[in-house]
């Protein structure tokens, strides 16, 4: 039996508006840009593509299953600039066939950084994902599914997860397939859900290119390529960034008709189903332990860390933002602390990577600055007059909690 364990990340982040050493003023963030992108996403993506799986889940009575990871600060934007995607996700909640994965509230980078503020951050997206959707998220994905050996032990030892989702990077599984539940290195509970990264960039990455020998990708070839390559496994995981329906891949691609017809192409085959990470993670037990310790992520090639920590201007923004982080806490500011894990989010340093080539286009998306350089400047700007509020307010010289010039979205006051 072959278990399908479909898989999206949700994401956008709180994008920086020009700022220059010139500036002095609070207003870091840039809301036309971020609700220009975040309702331009919405009907070429989330709406359509949500509507979508209610069908499906509908048409199939239950049969057809998905999971998200909704990041906290891609909710902020929904309650903010289009709330009939928050809609959506909660009729797709109330199904009971769609599971929701927790992770790093921000999308930050914090498990490298901050256990302190990682654990919290992990707590506060958990806290949101019961308050919105009734469901305490039992699988956690790291952001950008960075992962080693002591992440699964850190988590494992919260008590408050039962498995954990990475990449199926081939120099971690040492000849062994993607396509089973496995153990991670020094723990006794936790289970390992390793992506099939094959046969998710043959749907994220390689369905509208012409140039590829399997082009057009048709739902039945697809399921027929799950069916034969679990072979004796026991699921094969799909992750992907949900942005791959209808924005990285335009309507114009059928990448909405592949989808509308891929369920019916897997069930067709008696033997195979659908599940969500905690069915699977309940039916399957781990078959080997995996040894991870080095840091991965699902990014680029190498399935390293470089795209965000691969030259010094990231190291520097990096080292220096969280070096903030005793200072804004002392001040008891909610003002501040949301600014400053605002600009956590592992894209303002995404958009620092010098790296091109063959990973270069993809740096290049939803990226809002010219070049690396700019964006590094740029973040360092923001960075300075937020160390200079902290140092203010410390003093006396603003009152506890001021208001910033971008609005607190209500769903932070839910955690």
């Amino acid at each position: 039996m072959a278990s399908v364990c479909f898989y999206f990340q949700v994401h956008q982040p709180h994008r920086l508006r020009h700022y220059t050493v010139f500036d002095d003023h609070d207003r870091y963030f840039d809301d036309h840009k971020n609700g220009a992108i975040c309702r331009k996403v919405a009907n070429k993506c989330y709406l359509p593509m949500n509507r979508l799986l209610l069908d499906l889940i509908r048409r199939h009575e239950g049969r057809f299953k998905v999971a998200f990871s909704l990041t906290g600060v891609v909710l902020e934007q929904f309650e903010r600039f289009c709330p009939e995607v928050l809609s959506t996700f909660h009729a797709l909640a109330e199904t009971g066939c769609v599971e929701f994965i927790g992770e790093t509230y921000y999308h930050s980078l914090s498990f490298l950084y901050s256990r302190r503020e990682f654990l919290s951050q992990v707590r506060k997206h958990s806290d949101l994902m019961e308050s919105l959707f009734g469901q305490r998220p039992r699988v956690f994905r790291n952001t950008e599914l960075i992962y080693n050996n002591e992440l699964a032990s850190l988590m494992e030892s919260t008590g408050d997860f039962d498995g954990i989702i990475t990449e199926g990077a081939d120099h971690i599984l040492r000849g062994r397939t993607a396509n089973f539940v496995y153990r991670p290195v020094g723990c006794e509970r936790i289970k390992l859900l390793l992506k099939n990264y094959a046969l998710s960039d043959d749907i994220a990455f390689r369905f509208s290119n012409r140039g590829w020998t399997e082009w057009p990708l048709m739902a039945d070839k697809f399921a027929g390529w799950v069916h034969e390559v679990n072979g004796g496994g026991q699921v094969v995981n799909l992750f992907m960034d949900y942005e791959t329906f209808g924005e990285h891949q335009w309507q114009d691609t059928g990448i909405f008709d592949f989808m509308r017809q891929l369920p019916t192409e897997i069930l067709r085959h008696p033997d195979d189903n659908f599940k969500t990470p905690s069915e699977v993670i309940a039916a399957y037990e781990p078959v080997d332990r995996v040894d991870v310790p080095h840091l991965i992520s699902w990014a680029d090639t190498e399935r390293d860390l470089s795209a965000w920590l691969g030259n010094s201007m990231q190291s520097n923004a990096l080292h220096e933002v969280y070096r903030l982080e005793s200072q804004v806490k002392k001040t008891e500011s909610e003002t501040l602390l949301r600014d400053w894990r605002w600009l956590l989010a592992s894209d303002h340093f995404y958009y620092m990577c010098t790296k091109y080539f063959s990973d270069g286009d993809v740096h290049k998306y939803f990226n809002p600055y010219d070049s690396p350089y700019e964006s590094y400047i740029n973040f360092m700007n923001v960075l300075d007059h937020l160390r200079r509020r902290c140092v203010r307010h410390l003093k006396g010289g603003s009152a506890k909690g001021a208001s910033s010039g971008n609005a607190a979205p209500a769903l932070q006051k839910i955690c």
